[in-house]
């Protein structure tokens, strides 16, 4: 016989650890960039209740990953709630002072004693050259569990980011060094690469002593600022002349400098301040929603996009019509309906929502679309477009390629068009000559924007835009209307000939067109023309400008 056994719990030991609720990810943001972030930190940060910045630009970062915070500070920071998290700064005091590493660590723990979830950002790896493993020790000593998440340091990101490896196959040895006044520079003379970090105020006494212990006076240095940010600025130069390169060049902190041969490869493999449109300040004059595919494209070129609402679109005044237009598709009234824009799209989407109806409504009834972003704005709608031109991608393009309206073959000779209140009555009459009878539908008004804060209309007007890049007629008179014309030396580009024929109409000389009417066509031209720019300004052996850097009277024609 088996004796029944009854299982009992334990009570837990004085030595038992405790688990607890409060805890604390130290995320690594990286040396600059962004986009380095891992998707670990990304969501973290989404995730957090509390978060505990190291620099005030940090706050932007957040911001951009997070709808609920804003870029702004708020002074009277209040507990984290519904609203939002909670963001405190955890690298300066009250008195702008920085805070020392024992202080920043009473702050991290201080929050994780809320129970709550809590980030705290670090710059690069926050193992690395920061203050990560002081506070880690700080939280473990509180009891409180902790996760590190690596990033990208500087140490290894800026150099590649001026295209400088820091190893080879020839060069396998690699020297970090803070710079003090009680660095051994002995140690490093046969080191085949040095970076320096906190170098920038005494590299040339740094130079002298690493020349001191045998290094060639023509070693190669690079000095580089802002690293891996579309301010990023790369010196080179040799050991016994960094020291006035970098003055002349204004270098200032904070600044990565590699001492070694290794430095001579940057002019073949320098690949981010030789992208097309680098640093160039890129006015983006379109709606809020509209603008995040470009201002993308843009980045990935090396420009920095900023973005100017001039337009918002609204329901229209009376909504009667639309809602009898889309009880007439249920109802099998339509042939055929035809968007022109991706707003369109969008309209007949919500009305469609209001009414709780969805893509199946669609059954029987043909679609066409004016090009193939509002093409693909109906994909996303579970729906197929079946006519789109090839060719021209605008109103007279789908005129081209529309049918004529045929009696055996076409049931219904009626076309639902919903539409902005400013489109033009030429796609509306082309459809009446080939034989159909139209339902011209005020989908959504586009109406103009509020005016921009005043430091971008001035830069707007004193040229310190590289290049605006307009995607509609509507943009070029609504940005003009709000904020004046863009100086003359702003490059001008435009996705198309009407949008090219308003911009001269304003006085704008248009130096670039897409070839076809498409926002990352749009992108690819401008890109274009930098390049062209900037070759001819390394054929002439001038140095590369940006055109916000000259600022001619009046704007040159083309030859």
């Amino acid at each position: 016989m088996t004796r029944a056994t009854t299982a009992t719990t334990a009570a837990p030991t004085a030595d038992a650890p405790q688990i607890t609720a409060g805890g604390v990810a130290f995320v690594g943001t990286g040396p600059g960039d962004p986009e380095l972030l891992t998707v670990r930190a990304v969501q973290l940060i989404r995730d957090a209740e509390v978060i505990i910045t190291e620099a005030p630009e940090q706050r932007a970062l957040v911001a951009a990953l997070r709808d609920d915070v804003s870029v702004e500070v708020d002074p009277e920071a209040e507990p984290a709630d519904e609203s939002g998290p909670q963001i405190l700064d955890g690298g300066f005091g009250d008195d702008g002072q920085p805070l020392t590493h024992a202080n920043r660590a009473k702050v991290v723990v201080k929050q994780v004693k809320r129970g709550l979830r809590v980030v705290r950002l670090l710059g690069g790896d926050p193992f690395l050259y920061a203050s990560g493993p002081e506070e880690a020790q700080a939280v473990a000593k509180a009891g409180f569990p902790f996760e590190i998440v690596p990033g990208v340091s500087s140490v290894s990101a800026v150099p590649a980011y001026a295209g400088i490896p820091l190893t080879t196959k020839d060069q396998r040895e690699v020297a970090v060094v803070t710079c003090g006044e009680k660095v051994d520079w002995s140690r490093y003379k046969d080191a085949p690469t040095l970076v320096l970090l906190s170098a920038v105020g005494q590299i040339g006494e740094i130079a002298e002593k690493l020349i001191a212990t045998g290094r060639s006076p023509q070693t190669p240095v690079a000095m580089t600022r802002v690293g891996t940010t579309t301010e990023q600025e790369t010196v080179t130069s040799t050991l016994e002349n960094i020291a006035a390169d970098a003055r002349a060049a204004r270098i200032a902190p904070p600044a990565i400098t590699v001492v070694g041969k290794v430095v001579d490869l940057r002019e073949k493999l320098s690949w981010f301040e030789t992208k097309p449109l680098f640093g160039w300040r890129v006015l983006v004059p379109r709606t809020k929603e509209q603008s995040a595919s470009l201002s993308t494209r843009l980045r990935g070129f090396g420009a920095v996009p900023e973005e100017v609402p001039t337009i918002s679109v609204e329901p229209p005044r009376n909504p009667q019509q639309m809602d009898k237009a889309v009880r007439g598709l249920v109802e099998g009234r339509y042939e055929w309906i035809a968007f022109t824009s991706v707003n369109a799209v969008k309209a007949v989407r919500e009305k469609f929502e209001e009414y709780g109806l969805d893509a199946r409504a669609f059954s029987g009834l043909k679609i066409a679309a004016v090009g193939d972003k509002t093409a693909a704005a109906i994909a996303a709608w579970g729906l197929r477009a079946d006519l789109v031109p090839e060719g021209q991608q605008s109103a007279a393009g789908l005129l081209e390629v529309w049918p004529e309206y045929d009696e055996q073959l076409d049931p219904i000779n009626r076309v639902f068009l919903p539409r902005a209140d400013i489109a033009t009555e030429n796609l509306v009459a082309g459809l009446i000559d080939l034989g159909w009878e139209c339902d011209d539908v005020t989908a959504y008004r586009t109406v103009r924007a509020s005016p921009p804060p005043a430091p971008t209309r001035d830069a707007i007007k004193t040229g310190k835009f590289d290049a605006v890049v307009f995607t509609s007629s509507s943009t070029v008179r609504n940005l003009v209307g709000i904020a004046g014309k863009p100086h003359p030396s702003t490059v001008i580009a435009v996705i198309g000939p009407a949008t090219a024929k308003t911009a001269e109409e304003h006085g704008l000389r248009v130096d670039v067109m897409a070839p076809k009417p498409d926002v990352e066509v749009l992108v690819e031209a401008l890109a274009g023309f930098g390049a062209a720019r900037r070759a001819a300004l390394v054929e002439a052996g001038e140095p590369i400008t940006k055109p916000s850097d000259r600022k001619p009277s009046g704007r040159r024609r083309k030859a």
